[in-house]
């Protein structure tokens, strides 16, 4: 089995052929620039793996300022759903308990939830990537 990894000083992404799932690991909070380049790095990795299914967790990060989760949640899926045509895109947010309310509030909105779900405990979210129950 062959893991493609890419460790920059903010974020660990990591590809498990196993389990068909990228996971970007962010390491520190990041500003709006890191952030949103994180997601071009992972979809750049993700895209000739045809990786649809990601794990972001936002534990050591924190949670992004309501412009750049809107930003992930309508630009970064538009490119997600270009790029991966053969998926349906999935990413598990997993999260601290804290930040859980936000997170579910800010995925209200059908119109933008599709393919997004928050988790607390890492087995739950990777069954959900797998089964999308």
């Amino acid at each position: 089995m062959f893991v493609h990894f890419l460790d920059l000083s903010y974020l660990r992404l990591t590809y498990r052929p196993d389990l068909h799932t990228l996971f970007m690991r962010w390491t520190r909070p990041v500003s709006s620039e890191e952030h949103r380049l994180g997601y071009q790095q992972a979809l750049a990795m993700a895209q000739p793996l045809g990786a649809g299914h990601w794990l972001v967790d936002l534990r050591s990060r924190g949670l992004a300022s309501a412009e750049d989760f809107e930003w992930v949640l309508k630009d970064l899926r538009a490119q997600l759903v270009e790029a991966l045509p053969q998926t349906s895109p999935r990413l598990a947010y997993l999260t601290t308990p804290n930040h859980q309310a936000t997170i579910l509030e800010r995925l209200k909105n059908p119109e933008l939830r599709g393919g997004f779900r928050s988790f607390i405990e890492e087995a739950p979210a990777q069954q959900w990537l797998e089964t999308g129950s």
